[in-house]
């Protein structure tokens, strides 16, 4: 768990810290304020996003084409151990297709 110092609250760059070090971890945006939450320290205290910070340091994955992505590697996985089930290609593909509309998105932003 993550605990604040001794006055309660922790700097900008103590936080900054933090969240970086959580994103190595490979946690998205929406879990390290989960985390950050559940040791009680809010991001509002900082005026700073979470997502924002990980923008700076070029860190943002976006949970959406993260999800979508481990999803295509457990489809994978099960093709290459079941090769003759039809609706798991279709699945892949479908995926696939997920995550290229994803990407193609996030280009326009």
């Amino acid at each position: 768990m993550v605990k604040e110092t001794q006055e309660g609250k922790l700097s900008s760059a103590e936080f900054e810290k933090k969240v970086l070090d959580l994103a190595k971890e490979g946690l998205t945006a929406e879990k390290i304020g989960e985390k950050l939450k559940r040791g009680g320290i809010h991001s509002k205290e900082h005026n700073k996003k979470i997502s924002q910070i990980l923008k700076e340091k070029n860190l943002y994955v976006n949970p959406d084409l993260k999800n979508t992505e481990e999803k295509l590697e457990k489809i994978k996985k099960h093709i290459e151990k079941y090769k003759q089930d039809k609706r798991a290609i279709r699945e892949k593909d479908r995926i696939f297709s997920q995550i290229r509309g994803i990407k193609r998105y996030l280009k326009k932003d």
